[in-house]
């Protein structure tokens, strides 16, 4: 389902974006950020979390580290990383590919202010060789995510 429902995701929302494949895996931020010869912290990395009972996804710059403590302070619950198979059930998209496009179950999109150092930012879709490249702002206003301050930068 993930690569073409993400594929379906961009057809109806934002034609003018094309999914990118590599032949190469692309999936950690190293590797994606080789794969697709940028930097790695414009690899936008999707963060699968549960607080509480509600499941959310912070979208992040690929240097940048989750503080639990903003996290746990703006949702109020301690966080706690998806597993592997809880992931690709909720999603949708296995591990190494997951993203906020096509997902299989709507989930609230967070895009931490990271995102913001860079004009153009490269989030998987869907699977461990697909992304895409997209600014930010647009990133954030085609998942309908809100911006927030969530994790240590190091650039």
């Amino acid at each position: 389902m993930s690569l073409e429902s993400v594929r379906a995701f961009f057809a109806e929302r934002a034609p003018e974006i094309a999914v990118i494949e590599s032949p190469v895996s692309s999936a950690t931020v190293a590797l994606a950020a080789e794969a697709y010869g940028v930097e790695p912290g414009r690899i936008a990395k999707t963060l699968s979390l549960r607080i509480g009972e509600r499941v959310v996804l912070i979208v992040a710059a690929g240097t940048s580290r989750m503080d639990n403590r903003k996290v746990k302070a703006l949702f109020g619950g301690k966080p706690k990383m998806l597993g592997l198979e809880e992931v690709a059930d909720i999603t949708g998209h296995e591990v190494g590919g997951v993203c906020p496009f096509g997902l299989k179950t709507p989930l609230p999109v967070y895009c931490d202010v990271s995102l913001q150092a860079f004009d153009e930012v490269v989030p998987a879709a869907g699977s461990t060789h697909s992304a895409v490249r997209i600014p930010p702002a647009r990133l954030a206003e085609l998942v309908k995510a809100e911006w927030v301050d969530v994790c240590e930068n190091r650039r």
